[in-house]
Order: C-alpha cells, then structure tokens, then sequence
C-alpha cells in the first residue's frame, strides 16, 4: 500500500503549470484512496447482476450522500438506478458510474482459475467503474465549492449495462436533457482515450412452446420446444453467410428442457445481433425474428419473444475525445510493485502473453481507426448529449473483458491503481469544462453536425418498461 500511495501522489506532480489550478482536487483523491479501495472491493464482493445491484447502489448513493450531493433514486422505473447532483447553475458536467456483474464468472484474487458455482463475478470492472467515477464527481464538487463558481455536478448511477440496457430507459426519461457534457470510462488492459467505436446491439429472448409427452411411448403427442430452438439456431447459423461482414450475432439457449425421456414443452433461447449501424442491426434482427416464426411454424409449436435490450452506436465528439487523451496521458499510467508484476506473470502464462508494460506506465496513442470491441448502453447518451470518456489499465495486459482473468486483476492493487486513473482523469476533465464555456460549445455545435439535423431518438428497445427480470 505504501508504494501505491508514492506512485499515485507523483502523478500529480506531472501536470503542466497551466493545469496546476487543478492540483489540490486531484490531491485530495489521494487522500481518499482508502475509502475508494474499500468501496470497490465491497461492490467486487457483492458481484450483483443487473437490476439486482441493491447493496451495490445504496453503497454507491450513501457515498455521494455524504460528500453533500442530493440524490434522487428509483429514477426511469428502476430501482438501483439513481441521479445524485451537487452545485447550480450552467455548465452540467454528468459523471456516469456503473456497478453491475456478469453471471458464472466468480473468481477470488488469486492468479489462477477456480470453480465459481455459477456464481456472478465483476469480468467487466464495473466494481471499479462505479467507484472511480463517484470519486470524481466528488473531486469535482469539490472543486466547484473551493472556486466558489457556478456549475452542476451530476453521478449518474447506471444499472444493468450488461445487456439490460440500463442507460437507454434513463435516456428515454429524459434524464440527460438538461446536461452540458457527459464522461465515463472503462476498464482494460491499456491506458487508453481513443474514439474506439461501439457496436449497436438488439437483444431478445425467443420463447416457444410445444406439447410435453413420453418420448418413447407416445412420441407421435408431442411437440417439442427443443427442436424450435434448434431449428431456429440452425436456420439464423446458415443466414449467417448472408449478412455484412462486421454483423455479430450470439446466442445461448437458456432452457432446453429438465429430462431426455420428456418431449420439452418449453425452451428459450437468448440472442443478440450487432454492427456498428444501428439500421443494419434492425434489419437483421428482423430477419432473426422471421426464422423463430419459421421454427416455431415447422416444429407445430408457438413462439413468442421479448425485447431484452437496445443500444445504439457510439457518437464521438472529437474536441472532448482529444481533450480526455489529453488529459489521460498528463495523469499518466502507474508502475507495478513485485508483487503485481509477479501476479501479472502468473495471469499472462494462461493467457499464452507476455507482460507488456508500455500502456499501463504510460498512454496508448490517439487511434482514430480504432476498432469496436463490444456494445455499450452509452451509446443512446452518446445521442442525447456531447460524450467522451477513456479506459485504464485495471488488469493485465492482453486479458480480454468477460474473463476469469479480470475478475481477479479487479480485485487486487492492479484494478485499484488503473481507478484511480480513471477519477483523476475524468475529474480533470469536468473541472476544465466547468470553466471552459468555449469548449462546451465547440462540443455542442460538433455534436449536432454528428448527429444529423433531422435526428429524433428512437429508442431501439421501443416502449417496454425496464427489464428487471432478465437476470432471473
């Protein structure tokens, strides 16, 4: 822990004497590590699925409660999500923070593979997430009551980003109407603030019903679900020779019957289409929609499906993209003590890698033919309002999200070091845009140049109200 404290207080000493206003708020995240560190390892502990972050949330609110934030809870139909503000006045800087866990990826602290029992476990960072981006709306709460200047201060406590879509409900709201500039980040491998696209995703579960019966006495009786499953999975893996080429679709069937000698009456099926345009996407979920209706048709059973989630592309605004890199490379990344090198060692072996240092001591360079990764509930605020945000290294480097691997570099010194990062950055940010009216404005004018002048927000999920269930 002493290292730690000597590597995070010096990379407040790196910034620029034009940035040096800033210096005592970074500080002062310092000074709190502790407190954060714990906060984290609480929500890590936890590892709560989407629309089930109880502890996680409260945690999460009686946080900002006590730095003097007012919160507003239970906001967009939804019980762990939350809105906690602080100042008045223009500019409204919103903070976004996430908190949810994957299920079956429970892992412990430790540089090998253990048997998790289905259990859920933080292989996306969100542990993390939350945390650094509540210390950074406090840092610049902070700041706006040590200047004594106008501005709002906004956390946004985002549930079910995995696949439950969480932010998209909060959007369709209304709930980032009246704010000037949106931040976030993420967790990685790297140090990096790259407008790395995201891919806009339509999800649903495919339930179809059949006619239970003996299977082997009175197999002519039955109708099986099963065999819906299977020929619809059949019929979407053939379509997939007839789709663009950066077209992603995944599925899992997640009730395929309880017991061979019974023809199942019931299966499910949960899928997901992506691509990087949001229409394409529609269309081929559509197409995806068709086949179920065909499987269901030659099977003699019925189907029926729900809408899981909706998100749309990533829009980046450029001026605020560069400004986070910018600001990420003047915090800077940090160096592993031999404990956490070692420990990375032992991660990198099962990931057939080696340890390499270069993005985690220091900043990946602006890519701006960055390739998209995964989906992110971000994308729908990405249309509300002007977005930028950035990744830290919180695990190894080369561990993939969605992994063992993560869960484990989360919980150690590692994620904790790759947080804090991401608060300062993220607060540096805000509190420049607090006081930057110009840029705020580029930003605007850019963002609605992206967007198109005839753009109405359609959420790709339509009017269903929240999904709380979808975990269960």
């Amino acid at each position: 822990m002493k290292s730690f404290f000597i590597v995070a207080c010096c990379l407040c000493f790196s910034l620029g004497m034009s940035q040096t206003r800033y210096k005592n708020t970074l500080n002062s995240i310092d000074k709190e590590i502790v407190k954060y560190t714990e906060i984290a390892q609480k929500i890590w502990s936890y590892a709560e699925m989407g629309y089930q972050e109880k502890n996680s949330s409260d945690l999460l609110q009686n946080t900002l409660k006590e730095a003097g934030f007012k919160v507003e809870k239970g906001v967009a139909e939804i019980p762990t999500a939350f809105v906690a503000s602080y100042g008045s006045g223009s500019p409204v800087i919103a903070i976004l923070g996430e908190y949810d866990a994957l299920p079956g990826l429970s892992q412990q602290a430790v540089p090998y593979k253990l048997t998790n029992n289905g259990k859920a476990g933080h292989a996306c960072g969100h542990h993390l997430f939350g945390t650094a981006s509540a210390a950074a709306a406090i840092a610049i709460k902070n700041y706006i009551e040590e200047k004594n200047i106008s501005g709002t201060v906004k956390y946004y406590g985002c549930p079910a980003e995995e696949g439950g879509s969480g932010k998209v409900y909060m959007t369709r709201a209304g709930l980032f109407n009246d704010v000037d500039v949106a931040l976030h980040w993420h967790a990685d491998s790297k140090n990096a603030a790259d407008p790395r696209p995201a891919l806009a995703n339509k999800s649903a579960k495919f339930r179809f019903y059949g006619i239970s019966a003996h299977a082997a006495a009175f197999p002519q009786k039955g109708r099986s679900a099963l065999d819906a499953v299977e020929a619809m999975n059949h019929m979407v893996n053939m379509m997939r020779e007839h789709v663009t080429e950066n077209t992603r679709i995944h599925y899992v069937i997640t009730q395929g019957g309880k017991a061979p000698n019974v023809v199942p009456d019931f299966a499910e099926v949960y899928y997901y289409a992506r691509h990087h345009e949001r229409d394409e996407v529609i269309q081929v979920f559509d197409r995806i929609v068709k086949a179920a209706e065909g499987a269901a048709l030659g099977t003699g059973t019925t189907m029926e499906f729900e809408m899981i989630g909706g998100t749309h592309e990533l829009l980046h605004v450029e001026s605020l993209q560069k400004r986070v890199h910018k600001n990420l490379e003047t915090i800077g990344g940090y160096t592993y003590n031999e404990e956490e090198l070692s420990f990375a060692k032992k991660i990198a072996e099962t990931l057939g890698t080696d340890v390499d240092l270069r993005y985690v001591e220091g900043v990946a360079p602006y890519d701006e033919n960055a390739r998209a990764g995964g989906s992110t509930d971000v994308g729908d605020v990405s249309f509300a309002v002007p977005t930028a945000g950035l990744r830290a290294a919180t695990w190894v480097p080369g561990t993939p999200s969605h992994s063992w691997q993560a869960v484990a570099a989360g919980g150690t010194s590692i994620g904790i070091k790759g947080m804090m990062v991401a608060a300062k950055t993220l607060a540096l940010t805000g509190m420049q845009l607090l006081e930057d009216a110009k840029a705020i404005e580029i930003a605007k004018k850019e963002f609605l140049e992206k967007r198109g002048p005839n753009f109405k927000y359609t959420p790709m999920l339509g009017d269903r109200k929240p999904a709380l269930n979808y975990r269960n």
